[in-house]
């Protein structure tokens, strides 16, 4: 280990997440060593919850060359824990639950939206109206005068849960 080497404080992989996640934070917390490939291979370990701490210790000794084959048998081992992304459309079917409060419909519905990559700043303000009740006095607002943009749906919503909060 190099001198004054600080083990970064990982996340550890515990065998059920999405690999490519945890191997994307592993090097953004490496990043000041990633051009040491001796290092990246020998802490890597440290970064593993138990079950993969075993798959990394049952490994054939000099099967790995290089911390790239390190990451791609980390991969291949993990695949299934893979996350597959959402299509846009299951935002159409997002509804607000009964008796769910705004907030955590728009809690929920951001969270989705991310997770699918959303670009498009249209679709998401109009799935986003379709989900709520019908008798919403939100969907009604938006309904007559659509958010030309993403700050502008953020402050509508931040306004409608104000007034959700002083109404409990």
């Amino acid at each position: 280990m190099p001198d004054r080497f600080a083990r970064p404080p990982f996340n550890c992989y515990d065998g059920k997440t999405d690999p490519i996640e945890h191997i994307s934070h592993y090097i953004q917390m490496m990043f000041l060593h990633t051009h040491n490939d001796v290092l990246m291979c020998k802490v890597f370990p440290s970064s593993l919850g138990p079950t993969a701490l075993r798959w990394f210790n049952r490994l054939q000794k000099g099967s790995i060359r290089n911390f790239s084959e390190l990451i791609q048998e980390f991969e291949v081992r993990f695949v299934t824990c893979n996350r597959v992304p959402q299509p846009v459309d299951v935002l159409l079917s997002m509804k607000m639950r009964t008796g769910e409060t705004l907030r955590s419909y728009a809690s929920r519905y951001w969270e989705l939206y991310i997770e699918i990559g959303g670009d498009n700043e249209r679709v998401a303000a109009s799935t986003f109206r379709m989900g709520l009740p019908e008798d919403s006095r939100l969907r009604e607002s938006l309904t007559k005068k659509p958010p030309e943009g993403m700050r502008q749906l953020m402050r509508h919503i931040k306004e409608y849960k104000r007034l959700e909060d002083d109404r409990l």
